[in-house]
């Protein structure tokens, strides 16, 4: 079915409201294309057919909206339909949809539902936001070290259903803490007698609750697994990150390195799409604000060599050029520095050597654009002119590139975060460089006088 036959069905549901052709509908469908489609509508008329589906549709189907949408379904269904949402919602999706409820919805809400369910929310809850604890579903399976492989392989059948994933099951002791992990496959291929503490697997891989969610993502990706387990600080395993939890902070990680990348403040919980006016002011004024005021240096300094710019008026005509060209490699070498640092490709201690190498690449890169500036220097101004522009040149490359290499460095150093040296940030300061080593080599090779 295609996205539009797909469209022209659900308008047809939306006015039929017929409980068995829109669960024949859901359950022959991707949830996602569905809910694209979904989000055209008012929350009002998505809420009135989600409510016709049974418990498993109506929570799969829920957990594709957008956080923003899902708030406005919640406050379209009456308290009833509410409880039983939360009920049949996976784990961590059911923390993070009360986590933005109001205080006193979360009040109403929390004691009608089951008490493992409360613990739950509350336990998953409590880990600050960015952390893998906010991330993490309790809904694994965990064995006792002293089952046998048959008992190990019914309790995975009779609990699959409630669980995230079955396919890696961790073994704990007496005290819940972590000591093995299994393979579903590594499990079926066992003898049925031999106990799980002979077979299992004891090099682990896992996380603390406390640290960045970025790491349970990096560990995911360098290890190739499909499940994480998260610890506390005494070993007890509390619960899971999986691949697809992984995928979404990657997402979200992402999204906000380019934000920052672009002098905007990250926008969270929402989509472009829906954001407001004055939201989207809010994160895009501050930067550049800042860096008006940032960019005044660079007028005191052209402000300062005015007595040259008056006796050699071809250099203004070469001015945006030098400086922007130093804006644009220092640019350059920052958003390479900033992925490879997110990613785990470079680490500070890498920083010596790829100042080296950044050494070489930056000379190269400002002697061939110097080249390529020397004939329109001479055509403009004669050779002292062409030989101000092209050395500058050399400079001014040179120093942005350097400049936008090191500070995502010196960031990480400092323990902030090396998205934070922006494109519009790293311009800045390569600008005002770039202008007082142009007007500063004009001084010096035509004469005059200067700051």
């Amino acid at each position: 079915m295609t996205q539009a036959e797909l469209k022209a069905k659900i308008e047809m549901q939306m006015s039929s409201l017929d409980a068995n052709d829109w669960l024949l509908l859901v359950n022959n469908n991707q949830h996602a294309d569905i809910v694209e489609e979904l989000e055209q509508f008012s929350a009002e008329k998505t809420a009135a057919l989600l409510i016709k589906l049974p418990n498993p549709e109506l929570a799969s189907l829920f957990g594709y909206f957008s956080p923003s949408y899902q708030d406005e379904l919640l406050q379209a269904i009456d308290e009833t339909e509410q409880l039983r949402l939360f009920k049949a919602m996976a784990r961590d999706e059911r923390v993070d949809v009360y986590q933005r409820l109001p205080e006193e919805e979360q009040k109403g809400i929390l004691p009608k539902l089951a008490k493992q369910e409360q613990e739950d929310i509350l336990q998953l809850a409590s880990y600050a936001d960015g952390t893998v604890g906010a991330v993490v579903t309790s809904a694994y399976v965990a064995i006792p070290e002293n089952m046998t492989v048959i008992e190990a392989l019914r309790y995975v059948r009779k609990n699959a259903a409630e669980m995230e994933t079955i396919y890696q099951v961790y073994v704990v002791d007496k005290q819940q803490r972590l000591i093995g992990t299994m393979s579903l496959r590594e499990l079926m291929t066992e003898k049925d007698d031999a106990t799980v503490s002979e077979v299992m697997r004891t090099d682990l891989v896992s996380v603390s609750a406390e640290q960045p969610q970025q790491d349970a993502a990096d560990a995911i990706r360098r290890y190739d697994l499909l499940s994480l387990p998260v610890t506390n600080g005494g070993n007890k395993l509390i619960g899971i990150v999986t691949v697809d939890d992984a995928m979404d902070v990657d997402v979200v990680e992402s999204t906000e390195d380019f934000h920052k990348g672009g002098g905007t403040l990250a926008l969270k919980d929402v989509s472009l799409r829906e954001v407001s006016t004055w939201t989207m002011f809010a994160k895009r004024a501050p930067w550049l604000i800042i860096l008006v005021f940032a960019n005044m240096f660079s007028g005191g300094v052209i402000e300062s060599y005015e007595d040259t710019i008056l006796t050699y008026v071809a250099l203004v005509f070469f001015l945006p050029l030098l400086v922007d060209s130093g804006g644009n490699a220092g640019a350059q070498a920052s958003t390479l520095m900033v992925r490879a640092l997110a990613t785990g490709d470079l680490h500070l201690k890498d920083w010596l050597k790829t100042l080296g190498r950044e050494f070489w690449v930056a000379l190269l890169l400002g002697i061939a654009m110097a080249i390529a500036v020397y004939g329109l220097g001479v055509y403009r101004g004669g050779t002292d002119i062409a030989l101000v522009v092209s050395i500058s040149m050399v400079a001014v490359v040179f120093a942005g590139s350097m400049i936008g290499m090191s500070l995502p460095f010196l960031l990480s150093r400092l323990k902030l975060d090396p998205a934070t040296a922006s494109a519009p940030l790293i311009t800045s300061i390569a600008d005002f460089v770039g202008v007082l080593l142009y007007f500063y080599i004009a001084v010096t090779i035509l004469g005059g006088s200067g700051a």
